[in-house]
């Protein structure tokens, strides 16, 4: 057997000494991306004048130095050419260096590469690439890492090259620098506040969301940790405690951004050059005194829905008082500008229209309308099969009384078709929105914040056509004896004239209140946001960069960490504007905790939540065999056919690397990543029984897909619909303020004559409605991202070209899919698909264009 020299030697086509190997470095300067830091550049060229320079060590992955443990032979530093003389590109932001190594021929092939910074501020380092190296030809180094000046780190900074290895068959060479990467993320051993350029990723309970030392009414109870209160870890920041509470993390001040998320999980420069301008808007602080100057008839209220069209057809004049002035010489006017959404200094919150009220501004109120957005609306994932009449709870009856509907036969038997209900019960044709057993815990601390809300209950049939219609909606309070005596309720039925009409108008509003705190809280913020997160740093922590699940996965959680601290900082927070805007209030973010008590991961995934939900039915081991009750449920069938191109993407790609069940259960950075998954980012859910327990390549590829599901399509199925349909709040209010009127009121008198008017003092008001559409970046959260990284984009992680060509056929099954829902949404069979407001359900196309789409899978938990 040859030795390795001689292999080496042979690999290199036996050349002999030193030799130059030529590369090219993409990177991005600070100033580019930090127009506040314009100095940075010229320090930098001072820097690189007195020597201290970017120096770049190729390490081989086929030769140790017995002198350094056996370690990859480290080659001489080599620097990066040109650095003065070539200046950024500041449309791209990116400038390309050349690099010349001298490498000894004899350390064999390099597989990482070590980075210095001695200059004094930071790069974003993309790509090293060595187009022809002797013997070996192209080896790719895909870093995507801020790199920092060295006296910041007590350690090198090494970036491998695009190779996939398990740690057991790593060369031996770079097992010593995979072990010490991923000792130096997990921070173990690092104490204190976090900077921006520690790379630590580690866990924290949701104990920064209160300010007690601001006001005991801002204090907010730790959620994590508990069996009171339960609830996904987020990362660690390190911030100390605050004074009035030891168990409360302090506060940054009110308008930094600077939260600490390890420097590579924070957003590219663009995209926080947006969520700037997001975050000013959403400090109801600073805008509310200027909001309060404007009044109309009654200030704070619409007093017709012509004055909600205002906000979309001429925006609400700018008044001539002294904040706006104050506002403006804080402010860049450009970003006031943007901020305010002024045009010529004359109008203040001028909006696009939202698509709901594009095509008919009144559709939205119809019932066919109400019922459509509840299979392809923002929130199509809670409607259930009715499997008894009347429905009955689940809450315990010790605590709560009795809790089941008081919906009778009486009340649905003349709108089924001529269907008894028993018949419609066999025939699978009654379904739920069920809002009761969520929200009756929490009704009467909600309704003492001064909102008004009712648990829900609304019974729905299925026609013929695959639409439904609403039968009856069943508002309940707990009685005013006390909870333990059960709910107080009362039932309301279709109607469409005189006061009877208005009460239904009403009726359907409360249960689309419901239906948005829940979207917001659980479906959206819960389910996606908060649930990921320990995803993300379970993954940093223990899956090395070279491994194949890391590569896998990571595209998949970018920006999430960022986007949730931000949360934390100004959305979620006590005081924050999803307090301000939906209905929970103060108990928003304890009621979620109340929720994930009942989370499942496995029920995360689409098929098993719709066989949870009783929509999908048949042999769940075959979806060939399986099948929709609601055939024409927009958000299912896309999403199935998402999911299953999803499946088996991710099925395709782990057989290249897992062979055999023996291969999952070897692989000890997986096993130790599913490990502290369950038991440490999901602690509060360790002992759950339907955790799978990673000893199949099944159990990886259905975890991994439902991970990507989640990050990828059921995230955008919630979130980018946000603007198109609750841009306008009155088809989507968030809150309500008043309970039904009541026979001889004046608000019941009022239906006779201004119904309307009732409506609009009853829901979200001007105010709520201006800073709840503040919640999304340029008034929306569907507003195509400048940086946005789609589900169907090519990745450049690997090199192994099974894993690419995979990859490829994913994406001809995504294009595929996308032709299929052009052509259903075309089809004037499918009801569902457009509705009254003819408006085509796109939330999970694959791909968007620039603009206020409604379309597009981004491929991770972002904005």
């Amino acid at each position: 057997m040859q030795n390795l020299g001689n292999i080496v030697d042979s690999i290199i086509g036996g050349v002999k000494g030193t030799v130059p190997v030529k590369g090219t470095v993409v990177l991005m300067r600070k100033n580019v991306l930090d127009f506040n830091d314009f100095g940075a550049s010229v320090i930098d060229n001072i820097s690189e004048l007195l020597g201290q320079k970017v120096s770049l060590q190729l390490v081989s992955a086929t030769v140790g130095d017995p002198n350094n443990e056996n370690r990859g032979v480290v080659g001489q530093a080599a620097y990066l050419e040109n650095y003065i003389n070539l200046l950024p590109s500041l449309a791209a932001g990116e400038s390309k260096y050349n690099v010349t190594f001298q490498w000894d021929a004899k350390t064999g092939i390099p597989g990482a590469v070590i980075v210095k910074n001695h200059h004094t501020s930071q790069f974003y380092l993309k790509t090293l690439t060595i187009d022809d190296f002797p013997g070996k030809g192209r080896i790719v180094f895909v870093c995507n890492s801020w790199v920092y000046p060295a006296d910041k780190y007590s350690y090198d900074r090494v970036f491998f090259a695009n190779n996939t290895y398990f740690r057991a068959n790593t060369p031996a060479p770079l097992l010593p620098y995979r072990d010490d990467e991923l000792y130096h993320l997990k921070g173990d051993d690092v104490t204190g506040q976090l900077q921006e350029w520690d790379r630590v990723y580690n866990y924290a309970y949701y104990n920064d969301l209160g300010n007690p030392d601001r006001s005991p009414a801002l204090a907010r109870p730790v959620l994590g940790g508990s069996a009171e209160y339960p609830y996904p870890r987020r990362g660690k920041t390190g911030r100390p405690p605050t004074k009035t509470d030891p168990n409360s993390e302090s506060r940054l001040p009110l308008l930094s951004l600077d939260i600490y998320v390890p420097r590579d999980e924070r957003f590219g420069h663009l995209k926080m050059a947006d969520f700037l301008t997001y975050a000013l808007k959403a400090v109801a602080q600073s805008i509310l005194p200027l909001l309060e100057s404007i009044s109309n008839a009654t200030p704070f209220e619409f007093d017709s829905f012509d004055d909600v069209l205002k906000l979309y057809d001429g925006g609400i004049p700018v008044p001539k008082i002294p904040l706006f002035d104050e506002l403006r010489q804080k402010i860049p006017f450009e970003m006031l500008k943007e901020l305010l959404r002024t045009e010529g200094n004359q109008q203040l919150l001028k909006l696009p229209k939202p698509q709901v009220i594009q095509a008919d501004e009144w559709a939205w109120r119809t019932d066919e309308e109400f019922t459509r957005e509840m299979l392809a609306g923002v929130n199509p994932l809670i409607i259930n099969r009715l499997d008894v009449f009347p429905p009955v709870s689940k809450l315990d009856p010790s605590k709560y009384g009795n809790q089941n509907s008081t919906i009778t036969a009486a009340h649905i038997q003349n709108n089924l078709d001529g269907s008894t209900i028993d018949q419609a019960l066999k025939d699978n044709r009654l379904f739920i929105l069920d809002h009761h057993d969520t929200l009756i815990p929490y009704l009467n601390r909600i309704n003492s914040t001064g909102n008004k809300i009712y648990a829900s209950r609304t019974l729905l049939f299925l026609k013929e056509d695959s639409t439904l219609k609403p039968l009856a909606i069943e508002l309940s309070l707990p009685s005013p004896d006390g909870e333990q005596h059960g709910a107080v309720s009362n039932v309301y039925t279709p109607s469409e004239n005189g006061v009877e009409g208005a009460i239904w108008q009403l009726a359907k509003a409360y249960a689309t209140v419901n239906d948005s705190g829940v979207h917001q809280l659980i479906s959206h913020w819960l389910n996606t946001h908060a649930t990921m997160e320990p995803f993300v740093i379970a993954t940093n922590r223990q899956l090395s960069a070279l491994h194949p699940i890391n590569k896998l996965l990571s595209p998949h959680y970018r920006d999430t960490m960022n986007i949730n601290a931000l949360a934390r900082q100004i959305l979620i927070n006590a005081g924050g504007i999803l307090e301000l805007t939906v209905f929970p209030a103060r108990y928003a973010m304890e009621m979620s905790s109340f929720v994930y008590k009942s989370w499942n991961f496995m029920e995360e995934a689409l098929p098993a939540d719709l066989i949870k939900r009783g929509i999908l039915v048949g042999d769940g081991e075959h979806p060939d065999k399986q099948q929709l009750l609601i055939k024409d449920y927009p958000y299912a069938v896309d999403g199935l056919a998402i999911w299953h191109a999803i499946e088996t993407w991710v099925s395709d790609y782990c057989s290249i690397y897992y062979p055999s069940d023996a291969a999952v259960q070897a692989d000890a950075e997986l096993q130790a990543w599913w490990k502290e998954v369950r038991e440490v980012g999901h602690g509060d859910k360790k002992d759950e029984p339907w955790w799978p327990q990673m000893q199949a390549v099944s159990e990886l590829t259905h975890a991994c897909t439902t991970v990507i599901w989640v990050a990828s399509a059921l995230h955008a199925a919630v979130n980018f619909g946000q603007y198109p349909y609750a841009g306008y709040l009155p088809n989507r209010p968030t809150i309500s303020r008043r309970f039904m009127p009541e026979p001889g009121s004046a608000d019941y008198e009022e239906l006779k004559t201004n119904p309307d008017k009732v409506f609009l003092r009853t829901v979200t008001s001007e105010l709520q409605t201006i800073l709840g559409v503040s919640r999304w970046p340029k008034y929306t959260s569907s507003d195509e991202c400048v940086d946005r990284i789609s589900i169907s984009d090519t990745p450049e992680w690997t090199a192994d070209q099974s894993a690419l060509q995979a990859f490829e056929r994913f994406k001809a099954r995504l294009a595929q899919i996308e032709a299929d829902i052009v052509k259903r949404n075309g089809d004037p069979s499918l009801k569902n698909r457009n509705g009254p407001v003819k408006m085509p359900y796109t939330l999970l196309y694959p791909t968007s264009t620039a603009g206020i789409t409604g379309k597009g899978i981004p491929n991770s938990v972002s904005i």
